[in-house]
């Protein structure tokens, strides 16, 4: 990928398309739902724009500092679901700071794709929506870093285990493993190893929709969504 115009140019061309159709360009079987399928979209549209990261824990297009993110949407243009961001050190990390810590460097630039996300509609027929670019505010930063500093304070006083989703103000810890059988070291309450399933940051679906309202100038009536 060039530049970041060229990257923004072609997945803005994407809007309105099916994803039998882009799937079908990239030669990538469309499955008959995403129950166990779930990374599939995003894997359709990384193919489609060149993501070259893959499974490494950098950005997208690291050539270019963006992550690829997409965003399932219901008829009214709200989240779905949260978003999620990278799995979660939960060892070593008295050390770690905000500033070097992959959640920063993976939301930094954000390219943006909604996708339709209503179940009733047949994979295949579901379409692709308007790609926006997004970089933090300030104050977006602010929180995102607060919420990152109390869920790794708890990890380093050997409280993971006692984390829950409601946790934090825009980005929750939660489990992030295929089944309950991965499990990952961590430390303990008395400072000893123990092991716990791994765990991921996810952005909360009320944070994700103001980015979409900020984004499509929409105004919501109601800011709530239900947390996935």
């Amino acid at each position: 990928m060039q530049d970041l115009i060229t990257l923004f140019n072609r997945a803005s061309a994407l809007a309105g398309r099916t994803f039998a159709d882009l799937a079908a360009e990239v030669k990538l079987a469309v499955p008959a739902d995403l129950r166990r399928h779930k990374g599939w979209v995003g894997q359709l549209l990384e193919r489609q724009l060149g993501a070259s990261a893959g499974s490494q824990a950098v950005q997208d297009f690291p050539e270019l500092g963006v992550e690829l993110k997409t965003i399932p949407l219901n008829a009214r243009g709200k989240p779905l679901e949260t978003t999620f961001v990278c799995t979660t050190p939960l060892m070593d990390v008295h050390e770690l700071t905000w500033e070097r810590s992959n959640v920063r460097n993976k939301l930094q630039c954000v390219l943006w794709i909604p996708i339709d996300g209503r179940r009733d509609v047949p994979l295949a027929q579901r379409t692709v929506g308007t790609a926006f670019l997004w970089r933090p505010s300030a104050q977006q930063e602010a929180q995102l870093k607060a919420d990152w500093q109390e869920h790794m304070d708890k990890i380093a006083l050997g409280q993971v285990e006692s984390i829950s989703a409601h946790q934090g103000e825009v980005m929750q810890l939660r489990p992030k493993a295929a089944n309950g059988r991965v499990k990952t070291a961590a430390i303990g309450r008395h400072g000893e190893v123990i092991q716990t399933l791994p765990r991921g940051f996810y952005l909360k679906t009320q944070f994700t929709q103001q980015l979409i309202a900020e984004a499509f100038n929409l105004d919501f009536d109601d800011t709530r969504t239900n947390e996935s």
